[in-house]
């Protein structure tokens, strides 16, 4: 049997800086746990586009296509802020979900022992925080036509459509009740039926799915302004969240601050399965490309490498790695090593990108 194929797509910023210390990762699974990709890489966003004059070349996105997963670091930086919209870096990454199709977004807010302090919120609102908000990522507001700008009268008028059909609600929405089958067996859907049609049908969508296939897991429901506050009032009481696209980029970010540290968070988007039953999937880190840090060896690696775990669990059914790769990273937490992010006033010499990664290894060979 051939070994499973993995993209990488670096990018820009701190990209290819926290994407060194995957690739360590991904070495180390060859040499010491006989788990070998065959691995290509390419470019995308800025880095593309100064190569090729787009942010994602055709052939990069055949590359995509063909994989078994695509493994992404970050887009986007000042350099490309005069572009023209529709060659921006990020549409790059816009169109590999598009056109790849990924349909549902899956942020995890996991709190780790280590960081429960670095939260912005109590030690014991956050401490064993472990969420997971599944976000409709190729439709809504974010996709939906008409849009654009426009003049009527004297005055310009911005316009952009929330539209979803039912099969896109019913994907997501099988989506969540698979994955918390695996967790906890709880989904809470968000929307706002009370004021959108597009909620209305959303929920009643995500009732259907529930009520024929899924009567084994705990539905809610919850106005998705209603959530954003109890995210921050009890985080604890949710498992897994459902919502759309637009809701979902809000009520993700603001889960994200609840851990302590975006350098923390991975995230996958999968579509739906090829012909060897893998799902379509890209797997990135949350925090972006932090321009102002690229270069320096201050970036914060655990979220790209905690991607890549997503990857082993999602992708490759090697749970039992991905949980290795997890624990590695809590014990290094736990160690006191830490990079600039992860540290406050006085706690001393942060860790640099490369020592970071270097301690997961060594967390990694320990775990043997």
């Amino acid at each position: 049997m051939t070994n499973p194929s993995l993209l990488i797509l670096a990018g820009d910023g701190i990209g290819p800086e926290v994407m060194t210390e995957v690739r360590k990762v991904i070495a180390w699974l060859g040499d010491k746990r006989d788990l070998t990709f065959d691995v290509t890489e390419d470019l995308v966003g800025g880095a593309a586009y100064d190569v090729h004059g787009t942010p994602l070349a055709d052939e990069t996105l055949e590359k995509a296509q063909a994989a078994d997963a695509v493994l992404l670091g970050a887009v986007g930086g000042p350099k490309y802020d005069t572009l023209d919209f529709s060659v921006k870096p990020e549409r790059g990454l816009l169109k590999l979900r598009k056109e790849m199709d990924l349909f549902a977004n899956l942020r995890p807010a996991q709190c780790f022992d280590a960081l429960a302090d670095f939260s912005s919120l109590k030690r014991d609102v956050v401490a064993g925080l472990d969420v997971m908000i599944v976000r409709e990522l190729t439709s809504g507001i974010y996709f939906g036509e008409p849009r654009g700008i426009t003049t009527e009268g004297n005055e310009r008028v911005g316009i952009n459509t929330q539209r979803y059909t039912e099969s896109e609600i019913d994907r997501v929405a099988r989506s969540a009740f698979e994955l918390a089958r695996r967790r906890d067996n709880k989904v809470c859907s968000m929307e706002k039926a009370n004021v959108m049609e597009s909620g209305i049908l959303w929920r009643e969508v995500v009732q259907e799915v529930h009520d024929k296939d899924y009567p084994d897991v705990e539905l809610s429901h919850m106005y998705a302004d209603a959530g954003a506050m109890q995210l921050v009032r009890a985080p604890k009481q949710f498992d897994v969240i459902v919502t759309d696209n637009l809701f979902g980029d809000l009520l993700s970010d603001a889960a994200a601050m609840l851990t302590g540290s975006l350098g923390m968070l991975p995230s996958a988007s999968l579509g739906a399965p090829m012909e060897n039953g893998r799902p379509k999937a890209l797997y990135e880190p949350v925090h972006g490309s932090a321009p102002d840090i690229a270069g320096e060896g201050k970036a914060n690696p655990c979220a790209c490498i905690l991607s890549l775990a997503m990857a082993l669990r999602y992708s490759f059914d090697e749970g039992d790695e991905a949980t290795r790769i997890e624990t590695a990273v809590e014990k290094v937490l736990a160690d006191g090593v830490r990079t600039a992010d992860l540290m406050q006033s006085g706690d001393g010499t942060p860790a640099t990108t490369s020592e970071m990664g270097d301690a997961v290894i060594a967390a990694l060979e320990a775990s043997l």
